[in-house]
């Protein structure tokens, strides 16, 4: 009972987002049939391995531990600061945009970049004051350019 429990437990949080120990058991009864108590499934979740991982909105969920977190998007407040802040220019040849920025904060904006997962932007590459970022089309440059500028207001 106790492999065919942990097996189902398994399935339940790869399908869904469950973030209490609660929630998990009333889930097992529900859909299963399967009666245990907080400290059964505690056990479980501790033998399984489990973590709790952020959704982005202040609430966790149980994943496996081999799960790989969700990119949580930097608010508007975050991205307009850091912009703001640290970006010196941004020069287009092509599909190609080289972004400089202050000395040491070229990673964290490429980073920042990427968390927003712009359609056009296949990616990044950041040094220590320089960021080379591909856009998918030279048409699209131009768009990106003017993006960036808007969410420095």
């Amino acid at each position: 009972m106790k492999a065919k429990r942990k097996t189902l437990i398994r399935h339940l949080i790869s399908n869904q987002n469950i973030g209490t120990q609660y929630e998990l058991a009333k889930l097992l009864r529900w859909k299963f049939g399967i009666d245990v108590t907080q400290a059964t499934i505690s056990r479980d979740i501790k033998e399984l391995g489990l973590i709790k991982l952020p959704l982005g909105n202040g609430e966790f969920f149980y994943a496996m531990p081999n799960t790989v977190p969700p990119p949580l998007a930097p608010s508007k407040d975050k991205v307009r600061r850091t912009l703001a802040d640290n970006l010196l220019t941004i020069e287009a040849a092509g599909h190609l945009v080289v972004v400089r920025t202050l000395p040491g904060n070229a990673h964290s904006i490429a980073s920042l970049l990427d968390a927003l997962n712009m359609e056009n932007v296949m990616g990044t590459i950041a040094g220590d004051d320089t960021i080379l970022i591909v856009i998918r089309e030279p048409e699209q440059t131009d768009g990106f350019i003017k993006a960036i500028y808007k969410m420095m207001v």
